[in-house]
């Protein structure tokens, strides 16, 4: 594990690009991770697994596996069942995107069509279902039987978390509390299922796999605000993500509440934008812009990346921590 330390070490304290260059000291096994994850998601019956296809082959960071692979990589080489995990935590990350996109009316995910726009509902529907199966089926054969009970308490919450925002999509509910109950569910729990559970698969101790999954928890919570930013804020080229796209599919982000507390009378034009107005579309977001709320969101997604940090605190010294540790800053800086 040595070339572990070394990466930690190299670069100092910058998280730049950091990412990129985990993805290449695990190019191995992120090479057969992506084999296997093309090979899965053509595994099935057209057109569902078109629609899996067309979604992987969009891209992606692949943060949720390289978690996986270096929570254990915390505790010695990771075992052959940290790939089967990372694969795992991959194929749940993306049949909730092809879920998603059905609830939300997404058009576009990665600059290019959603697949329920190039195949329609059903099929997204079942594609992620399909992925589900292979995923449960994947958990069941490589892994600890914690690690598959584990993962049902997170597609509980993943289900949950969903069910909660499609209630606002019907009545405006701008309570922050609401806001952190979604964003803990269907984003910062299947980070800390993919920490936790690449903590047991290396044999972990108990210990030391509630820190990785407090951990996950908040670099899911701090990935989640930073994308809140990113809605008003981003550069649709580097972030793949469209301006106003949470907004003109109805989602309440972080800033929005804050502006709505401050300024009870914008949601007209909050509910003018769910219908479908472009120009009030504009007027809310320059009205977030304008608040300071974008600011107030990125402070909050540093502390809680402090929070992840400290978690890391918690477990033996290693490169793989380091490299954790990199990880969360990076995705932290991304709205900075």
């Amino acid at each position: 594990m040595a070339w572990l330390r070394e990466a930690a070490e190299r670069g100092g304290d910058r998280a730049m690009n950091r990412l990129a260059q985990v993805h290449a000291l695990l190019a191995d096994d992120m090479t057969a991770i992506d084999r296997e994850l093309a090979r899965v998601t053509r595994e099935g019956v057209s057109p569902a697994t078109d629609s899996a296809v067309h979604l992987l082959e969009a891209g992606g960071k692949r943060v949720r596996p390289l978690t996986v692979l270096l929570a254990s990589a915390c505790f010695g080489p990771p075992p052959p069942a940290s790939r089967d995990v990372a694969v795992v935590a991959e194929l749940i990350h993306l049949a909730t995107l092809l879920h998603d996109d059905v609830v939300d009316d997404g058009l576009e995910r990665r600059g290019r069509p959603t697949p329920r726009r190039v195949w329609g509902n059903a099929v997204s529907v079942l594609a992620g279902d399909l992925l589900l199966t292979h995923a449960l089926e994947r958990t069941a054969a490589s892994a600890p039987p914690a690690v598959l009970v584990d993962l049902f308490a997170t597609l509980r919450r993943l289900v949950d978390g969903e069910v909660v925002q499609l209630r606002g999509r019907a009545k405006l509910d701008p309570r922050e509390e609401i806001y952190f109950r979604i964003v803990r569910d269907k984003t910062a729990s299947l980070f800390s299922w993919a920490a936790r559970s690449g903590a047991v698969v290396a044999g972990a101790p108990a210990e030391a796999v509630a820190a990785l999954g407090e951990f996950g928890e908040s670099v899911g919570l701090a990935f989640q605000l930073v994308d809140d930013v990113l809605d008003y804020a981003g550069d649709p080229r580097a972030t793949g993500k469209a301006l106003l796209g949470d907004l003109v599919e109805g989602k309440l982000t972080l800033p929005l509440i804050r502006v709505l507390a401050a300024h009870p009378a914008i949601a007209i034009d909050v509910d003018a934008t769910r219908a479908g107005d472009p120009r009030a579309a504009v007027r809310v977001a320059e009205a977030v812009r304008e608040s300071g709320a974008c600011d107030a969101v990125r402070a909050l997604a540093r502390d809680e990346t402090a929070r992840a940090l400290a978690s890391l605190d918690r477990l033996p010294p290693s490169g793989a921590r380091d490299l954790l540790g990199a990880i969360a800053r990076e995705l932290a800086a991304r709205a900075a």
